[in-house]
Order: C-alpha cells, then structure tokens, then sequence
C-alpha cells in the first residue's frame, strides 16, 4: 500500500550544522537539497501529492539573518530545479502567505506557481509563511466573507476554503530530526494521517531513509 499524499516536516538543520562547525544557513542549504530526491522517489511511486513543510509562522521569531536568507532559499531553490519541475510536470502549489516576502521572490514564486498549474505528476506543495491554526482562521473568514451563515458551515465546506482545497488530506505525515509533534503542520487535514518520527536531522534524510518510511507505512492496517 503506497500513500496518495505525504507530508514532511524536515527538521534539523540547525543541528546538523552546529554539529559540524557550520553555520544555521548551511544546514538549511543541505536540507533543502534533499527535496529534489524525495520529489523524484515520490513520482516514482506514483504518490500524487508531496507537502514540505518550508517556513511556518513562527520562523518569523529567529535571528534577521537567517530569517532573511530563508525567505531567499525557497526562489532559489525553486529556480535550481527548474529543468527537473517541468520536466516531471510537478505542479508547484504554496500554502501560506507569500505577501510579507520580498517583492522578487514573491513573483519568482508567483511566477513558477503560474506556469506549472497545468502540470500532472505530482502536485509539490510548499508550505511557506504557514500555521495550520492561521490556516483555520483564514478559511472560516472566507466562508463568512462569501456570505455562508454560521449554521450552514460544514466540515466539507471548511476543507474547500483551505490551501490544499481539492486535494487528499496526507495519508502519511514525516517528521525528521527526532521531535515527535506536528508543530502546528497540517492542522485540520492530519487528524487521520499516519506519523512516522525519525532521528534522522534533514541533511541526512535520503531518498533510502523515504522509502524505509513508505515501507513502514505499508505494514500498517488503516482503518
């Protein structure tokens, strides 16, 4: 049995780099070379939609400095993989609010969201400027801003108003780097899914390491 949908937290690259006598940046720039690897593991396998887990909304609390080379990662990164995106047809979605980024990587990735809707193979979310709690809010505003009165709001409605409307809630849901919590990630959608809790820091999460965790998912009995 294979997911539809996996969700990851990638935790650990402060760690990894502390570890080393590198710098926070540095972790961040190793864990974020990893996603490349589970895409590809993902399309592979025929799992349809990947969720990563980029910047929540309490990132905004760490040093400027890292915060601000954080918001450039994702565009750049985005930028690098650019040939594999469109290549696999990954269609590239982001859950989050991308207004307060600076004005070039807001339409860097305003722009590559854009040109990949149509694409098929794997939706690849980034949850980027993201909590599930705001995630929440944000949608039950909506529904009153669209003029649903409170009795006639429904759970099914709830989910057409969140960032991933029209997609499965994550089936199996990854978290590295050794802490066992959702961290605010996925709220709404993860209350069925499947927890799988590594040691593992991000920058030594490889694809070997997603497929252990497929296989460990494949022996559950999901009910």
């Amino acid at each position: 049995m294979m997911p539809t949908h996996v969700a990851i937290i990638m935790d650990g690259n402060g760690r990894w780099a502390q570890s080393r006598g590198l710098e926070r940046q540095d972790g961040h720039k190793a864990g974020a070379h990893r996603v490349r690897a589970i895409t590809e593991a993902c399309i592979d396998h025929g799992i349809e939609v990947l969720t990563v887990y980029a910047f929540s909304t309490e990132n905004w609390d760490r040093p400027a400095g890292e915060v601000g080379f954080l918001l450039d990662l994702i565009p750049e990164r985005l930028q690098a993989e650019r040939s594999t995106i469109f290549e696999h047809q990954v269609r590239v979605r982001v859950l989050g609010d991308i207004a307060p980024l600076p004005f070039a990587d807001r339409i860097a990735i305003e722009n590559i969201v854009r040109q990949t809707r149509n694409h098929d193979t794997l939706d690849l979310n980034i949850a980027f400027n993201y909590g599930g709690r705001a995630e929440i809010v944000r949608a039950l505003r909506q529904l009153i801003e669209d003029g649903i009165a409170a009795d006639d709001i429904t759970e099914e409605l709830v989910s057409t108003a969140l960032y991933t409307a029209g997609q499965p809630d994550p089936d199996l849901l990854i978290r590295t780097g050794g802490e066992c919590r959702s961290s605010n990630f996925l709220v709404w959608q993860s209350i069925y899914s499947e927890f799988y809790f590594t040691e593992t820091l991000r920058p030594d999460f490889t694809r070997d390491e997603f497929e252990e965790a497929l296989q460990d998912f494949g022996k559950r009995q999901r009910t």
